[in-house]
């Protein structure tokens, strides 16, 4: 019986044995990270257990990320409690403010996840990783803690989905439409606890930053986590990185899959996921009819916060203003991605918009800071989740856009599809 992507990296994982749907495993982990709300909760009252010390110091993480630069003495706290612990137990991979940037967004740019590795985070979203070609997993703080201290996690091994993309993308129809639409298709519980994996010549025809924007949504359907099989894209992404030695493992011709499902991205437009759930999916043209006034737009986040996001969003906004009334919010996802928009004229295209430029962080996804709503305020966002109260107060309403229609969106100041700006 042929095996998929994921059980073959979980049996390289193991000494001994089998991955078999339904199995329950202990394989060893190759990479351990938190930002500083989960980690922080992780060590909560364990302070006997963490003088036994991390399993490997450089297989550690630390990224704070959320409520960073501090936005009050609790978020202050809290990012002393972890920077506190970095420096006791020597973590080498410690980012503080100025050298952090999203966790999603900084590790495979600094090699610390590679293709063929199990990787566990203490956050929902640690499935984004999963476009390295890696079996990325969020777990809950009792499994985080457990992972760093002993380098090996407790896992049920989930069936796979298999997703088989087509065809390529028309223009300003980016991941962020894929997930979408896969997600309003199969529902929020689609992929309950389940592999979205990623296949077929459209799944090569991506490129490595909408890999991240899908697999980061993956969670958004229910799923465990989701994948690409490695190719010659996430090598050249990989190479210059990484900083360890990866495999590039791929699903067998005869491997079983649970369900496939076929999505041809020649036929896609971008899409927009409604209040109050991600899977409330309508195509943008629907909502451009209808003209609904916007009081926010958010472009950043793990799941839209590269540079091809702030590219995207640039060539909308080069040489416009933003709808009087209206507040543009732009956060770039990492230092490296801040540097790379301030080399090529970007961050100054987002400041003559009159859009606001913040430091790399979380920020607004999480309604922590920098762009939380009021009640009645409408928000077009790049992130993952609208949930009631997600951004801000629970009478505001989030619809997730890619960076192409929330850009349009800023210029007219309702929602808007890029070709009635360009």
């Amino acid at each position: 019986m042929g095996r998929t992507i994921v059980e073959k990296i979980m049996e390289a994982h193991l000494d001994g044995g089998i991955a078999s749907a339904g199995g329950i495993i202990l394989p060893r982990v190759d990479m351990v990270f938190s930002n500083e709300l989960g980690l922080a909760l992780a060590i909560h009252g364990k302070e006997e257990l963490l003088k036994a010390g991390v399993f490997d110091r450089s297989r550690v993480a630390v990224i704070p990320d959320h409520f960073t630069p501090n936005k009050d003495v609790a978020s202050a706290d809290v990012c002393k409690t972890v920077r506190d612990f970095a420096r006791e137990y020597r973590i080498e991979h410690y980012f503080e403010v100025g050298r952090v940037g999203i966790e999603h967004v900084i590790l495979p740019e600094k090699g610390l996840v590679c293709p063929g590795e199990i990787i566990v985070g203490a956050d929902s979203h640690s499935c984004t990783h999963g476009a390295l070609g890696a079996l990325a997993i969020g777990v809950g703080s009792a499994d985080f803690f457990y992972a760093m201290m002993m380098g090996e996690v407790w896992l049920r091994v989930p069936e796979t989905i298999k997703v088989n993309l087509t065809g390529a993308f028309p223009r300003y129809v980016t991941g962020k439409d894929v997930i979408l639409e896969l997600i309003g298709r199969i529902g929020i519980d689609g992929a309950n606890y389940r592999v979205l994996e990623f296949a077929g010549d459209g799944a090569h025809s991506l490129s490595m930053a909408d890999r991240f924007t899908v697999c980061n949504m993956a969670v958004e359907a229910g799923a465990k986590t989701a994948i690409f099989a490695p190719d010659d894209v996430t090598e050249v992404y990989v190479r210059p990185r990484a900083a360890r030695p990866y495999t590039f493992y791929a699903s067998d011709p005869d491997a079983v899959y649970a369900e496939t499902v076929d999505l041809d991205l020649s036929a896609l437009t971008p899409r927009l996921a409604c209040p109050h759930s991600p899977g409330n999916v309508k195509p943008a043209s629907d909502l451009a009819g209808e003209r609904l006034p916007v009081d926010q737009v958010f472009i950043g986040s793990c799941t839209n916060g590269r540079i091809e996001d702030l590219r995207q969003a640039a060539e909308i906004l080069k040489g416009r203003k933003i709808a009087p009334g209206l507040r543009l919010v732009v956060i770039p996802g990492s230092r490296e991605v801040y540097e790379a928009a301030l080399d090529e004229g970007l961050i100054k295209t987002f400041i003559e918009a009159e859009a606001a430029v913040g430091p790399p962080c979380c920020g607004p996804c999480i309604g922590g800071h920098m762009g939380v709503l009021a009640a009645g305020e409408r928000c077009v966002s790049t992130t993952n989740r609208n949930f009631r109260g997600r951004m801000g107060s629970m009478e505001s309403e989030v619809y997730l856009a890619g960076a192409p229609v929330a850009a349009a969106t800023a210029v007219l100041g309702y929602i808007s599809l890029p070709e009635e700006v360009m």
